[in-house]
């Protein structure tokens, strides 16, 4: 069903990279100036020896003594190979696991996603993502937005679609730019067509849901319209709670209702809204197949045995749910009928779209994040100086202790 669906995506992004020049130059992508790391490299540097710094990293945690967020900092920054982020990885995953573990600086982690790029070991970088609770790695919207980019510029859309689960378990859709390439990268991977579990069709229909919230167009329409189908239909499938568990998601029943909600909101908006086509025409494959399987279940059961009916726990409030699927069927045929009587139906795919509103919009978003990261590193240098200095400090205090205690020693030796 699915496959019939993103088909049509296909044809007519091919259609629009033939017609436009600039599409096919790839601008939607963050730009040279956005993923330079000019701003980056120009911090104050620390040198250090990786392996003395990893010897009394290793003395320390033997100790049973806290390592410092310094430490695990400029073991980060310091990498210089493949072999040394594999090391990184060891302390990062050490440090979580210590007292110290909520003292993970941002610059470290963004350190740490940079240099994974720097030196091939994005699969580093999206184990430790992946895992971010083992290894305490959250990152901020900008770097998340190089790690995704660094996908899409492959044509990897699968993984750079994992990156965007992440983003959105953490709700950091705020940057629009983030939101763009975000959209970018899920209806470029549902445009190859893809073959579905329950559980990535939950995860792509959260991401589009919660990201398409934030855009108020054709493209934040869309994506909701289609977010609240893929979500609809697990919840028919497999029950609202195998919707929401572990997501950031409307603890509620009804997410093909809320996604025919989108549709009566458009055909009743002022302006020139739409929604895509192809969104559209999955909404109706869906509830086709919904509908026939609902009859085929329901023959079934009256075929099936006492004993068969007792293996199957329906819950009241899914019971309820899967009940409303004629009417959910109708209702959509009469706004979809509304909409096409409006003119509120774009022909154009939810991929073209996505490509088109990253083409226009992409650059102007990307100006205040290289502003905001720009003072943001600056911010990240003048606490680590802070550090530093309180490092000395502490060191210098230390060295005191130790040669008056020394010094008692050594009278009393002498008394």
């Amino acid at each position: 069903m699915a496959a019939s669906v993103w088909k049509r995506c296909v044809t007519a992004a091919v259609k629009v990279k033939c017609l436009s020049p600039s599409f096919s130059a790839r601008r939607w992508l963050l730009s040279a100036a956005y993923t330079d790391s000019k701003v980056w490299d120009a911090r104050e540097r620390d040198p250090q020896n990786l392996a003395l710094l990893a010897s009394a990293m290793d003395r320390t945690y033997e100790r049973n003594l806290p390592v410092s967020s310094l430490s695990v900092s400029r073991f980060v920054d310091n990498i210089s190979s493949r072999e040394e982020v594999d090391q990184a990885e060891y302390y990062l995953y050490k440090f979580r696991h210590s007292p110290n573990c909520w003292y993970l600086r941002d610059w470290t982690v963004h350190s740490w996603i940079r240099q994974c790029l720097k030196y091939g070991s994005r699969d580093k970088a999206l184990h430790t993502l992946k895992n971010k609770v083992q290894y305490g790695i959250f990152p901020d919207d900008f770097t998340f937005n190089l790690l995704i980019d660094s996908y899409i510029k492959d044509g990897d859309f699968k993984t750079a679609c994992s990156v965007v689960e992440e983003v959105m378990l953490q709700e950091a859709f705020d940057l629009p730019s983030t939101q763009i390439i975000s959209l970018y990268a899920l209806g470029s991977y549902l445009a190859t067509k893809p073959q579905l579990t329950v559980s990535e069709e939950r995860t792509l229909g959260a991401s589009l849901l919660i990201c398409g919230l934030k855009q108020d167009n054709t493209v934040g329409l869309s994506a909701q319209l289609l977010a609240n189908a893929l979500l609809g239909k697990v919840e028919m499938l497999k029950g609202i709670h195998a919707v929401f568990k572990g997501m950031p998601l409307f603890w509620g029943c009804g997410y093909l209702d809320r996604g025919l909600a989108v549709m009566e909101k458009v055909a009743a908006a002022d302006g020139d809204v739409k929604l895509s086509k192809d969104t559209l025409d999955y909404m109706n494959a869906l509830l086709q197949e919904l509908s026939s399987t609902s009859d085929s279940d329901s023959s079934g059961e009256e075929s099936a045995g006492e004993g068969d009916k007792k293996e199957v726990a329906v819950d009241e409030d899914d019971e309820a749910e899967q009940a409303k699927l004629p009417h959910y069927a109708s209702r959509f045929k009469e706004l979809s009928s509304q909409l096409e009587s409006v003119g509120k139906v774009d022909s154009a795919s939810f991929q073209a779209l996505v490509g088109a509103l990253a083409q226009s919009n992409l650059a102007a978003a990307e100006t205040p994040d290289l502003s905001e990261y720009q003072s943001r590193v600056q911010g990240w240098e003048a606490e680590k100086r802070q550090l530093i200095q309180r490092e000395k400090e502490m060191r210098a205090k230390a060295e005191e202790e130790k040669q008056e205690r020394l010094a008692a020693k050594a009278a009393a030796q002498q008394a």
